[in-house]
């Protein structure tokens, strides 16, 4: 039986609660010509998420969506062999297919991964997409220089630690928006920012303009919301501005935050560009990985992951997600990690 967790609701809430999601069980398929069956090992739990499932993305009663670091079972895939492992978008489900014919966002590839190139849970993280994410967004889009003030809200987070760590190195100064004094203390002490402030302060907006005395040159946008209206006023003339995310509006109902976001930053001057990592994957993937896979094995850049435990868990730790209550990069091992 491959049992998955489904949207329980439609339309979904606001926010997810405990009655948003029901688990299901269905025959674990096989596969066809072209066609691998994988069982998943790691979930990757992201904002964007929550996003499908607002605007109705997902078809009713299937898994949801998300990407996946799997085992391959059985493989009818020309180079693709029982034991390999896989990244793949399985969703929250014990068991799926990859290869033809399978439904994914266009832009998410399956592909075999080698274990001696890092973690294979990395694979949805610093060596997967939000590390191509974070790669576009902060290099590729922002360009920080050496002297220019780099700004980045969820700095913890699973984006936010590489984009500013990239911008380090490039020989910016790096303030990082983080959430409680311990997720500071990591971005500062582990990630090497240069200062990190917590937006829960209730002097949030001066401690920001303290750490950034001479203006901000780039932002790197996960957030939206207080923590924009705090960077805002700070802009210099022709900084620069990726917008990766907007976790704080991910519940609204209607409107378009982005774009009124987007209009208050264009009237001091600033260039903004959203950010879509899927038009990043063809033209940069390769080179990003092979840039930063090093870095990432030496060390030089580091990277924290908040791994839960069970299936069972899967739904507890994608609300936490959402409300800052995790501490790294988010997944969940459901079932054993053989590289162990």
């Amino acid at each position: 039986m491959n049992r998955y967790w489904t949207l329980a609701k439609r339309p979904p809430p606001p926010w997810p609660d405990a009655d948003t999601f029901e688990i299901r069980g269905a025959p674990i398929p096989s596969p066809g010509p072209g066609q691998a069956l994988t069982r998943t090992i790691y979930v990757s739990l992201d904002p964007y998420q929550w996003g499908y499932k607002r605007r109705g993305v997902e078809p009713e009663g299937a898994p949801c969506h998300a990407r996946t670091v799997a085992q391959v079972v059985e493989s009818r895939i020309d180079g693709l062999s029982p034991g390999d492992f896989v990244f793949c978008t399985n969703g929250w489900a014990e068991y799926g297919l990859m290869g033809e014919g399978v439904p994914r966002p266009g832009y998410m590839v399956p592909r075999k991964l080698d274990p001696a190139q890092g973690r294979i849970s990395q694979a949805v993280g610093v060596l997967g997409m939000l590390g191509l994410t974070a790669y576009a967004g902060m290099i590729l889009q922002c360009d920080p220089r050496a002297g220019d003030t780099v700004v980045v809200s969820a700095a913890s987070g699973g984006v936010g630690q590489i984009a500013g760590q990239l911008a380090r190195m490039r020989g910016a100064r790096v303030v990082g928006i983080a959430g409680h004094p311990d997720k500071c203390r990591y971005v500062v002490e582990e990630l090497g920012f240069n200062a990190c402030v917590s937006h829960l302060s209730p002097t949030f907006a001066d401690d920001l303009t303290a750490a950034c005395p001479t203006g901000v040159d780039v932002y790197f946008e996960n957030v939206g919301g207080p923590v924009f209206q705090a960077v805002l006023p700070l802009f210099n003339p022709g900084a620069r501005m990726t917008i990766c995310g907007l976790i704080s509006h991910y519940g609204d109902e209607g409107g378009d935050a982005g774009a009124a976001e987007r209009a208050a930053a264009e009237a001091r001057g600033v260039h903004v560009q959203n950010l879509f990592v899927g038009n990043y994957v063809e033209s940069h993937h390769d080179a990003f990985l092979a840039e930063v896979a090093p870095w990432v094995a030496s060390g030089e850049v580091r990277y924290r992951e908040d791994i839960r435990e069970g299936f069972e868990a899967i739904p507890a730790a994608f609300a936490d997600m959402l409300k800052g209550a995790n501490f790294g990069k988010t997944l969940v091992r459901i079932a054993p990690d053989p590289t162990l």
